[in-house]
């Protein structure tokens, strides 16, 4: 019985991991795609970034981050508040039923 537990939960672990691996790759894309948009235009002149493009680049990326890491927060402060609110009408339903 333990040996399926500590399966199962190598299980949940796994997906978690997996979960978190595409969503990364995923942020990944999108930021690329959204900064390569907006920073580098369409025809390339030369071979290499110049410096207004890298400019560009490097604080659309930080813009990026900084939202992507806030979004985070908030869903997570979020989540917690639902989870809170979810435990308190439990207890609450709990009170009166036993009442």
């Amino acid at each position: 019985m333990a040996a399926n537990m500590g399966q199962l939960d190598m299980a949940k672990m796994q997906l978690v991991q997996d979960l978190e691996i595409e969503m990364m790759a995923d942020m990944y894309t999108r930021l690329t795609n959204a900064c390569h948009k907006k920073c580098i235009p369409p025809k390339y002149s030369e071979a290499e970034l110049g410096k207004g493009e890298s400019v560009c680049i490097d604080r659309c990326v930080a813009k990026y981050l900084d939202i992507h890491e806030r979004v985070g927060k908030k869903l997570t402060m979020l989540s917690t508040q639902d989870e809170d609110f979810i435990k308190r009408m439990q207890s609450e339903q709990t009170k009166s039923t036993a009442s």
